[in-house]
């Protein structure tokens, strides 16, 4: 091997979030350090099958907060605005809405 190219490969000590301890070579720290894991798997949902739903203010959480007002008109809403414009012109009307198609795109020869 050349020499001064490798990181230093010292022993240290993993904690897991149970509390028990082992002893392994990392590069992580330095000789005798303890790293303490937050997820190990003890306590991760893919290796115990257990899944907790937990809303931490989640980016889900975020975005709900700021555009759950945003959907279609509902149906009675829909009827009600129908309703007031028969009752104005004296003719049936029907709500719809459509959406436009996008223009093929054309072939270059």
């Amino acid at each position: 091997m050349k020499p001064e190219i490798h990181p230093d490969y010292h022993a240290i000590t993993v904690v897991m979030t149970d509390g028990t301890e082992f002893t392994t070579r990392s590069t992580w720290g330095k000789t005798g350090d303890r790293l303490s894991l937050d997820v190990d798997p003890k306590t991760h949902p893919a290796w115990t099958g257990l899944h907790r739903a937990v809303d931490r203010g989640t980016q889900l959480a975020k975005f709900n907060k700021r555009f759950g007002g945003l959907t279609a008109k509902k149906e009675p809403e829909a009827a009600e605005a129908s309703a007031a414009l028969e009752a104005k012109s004296g003719e049936k009307i029907k709500l719809t809405t459509t959406v436009a198609k996008p223009a093929k795109a054309k072939k270059k020869a």
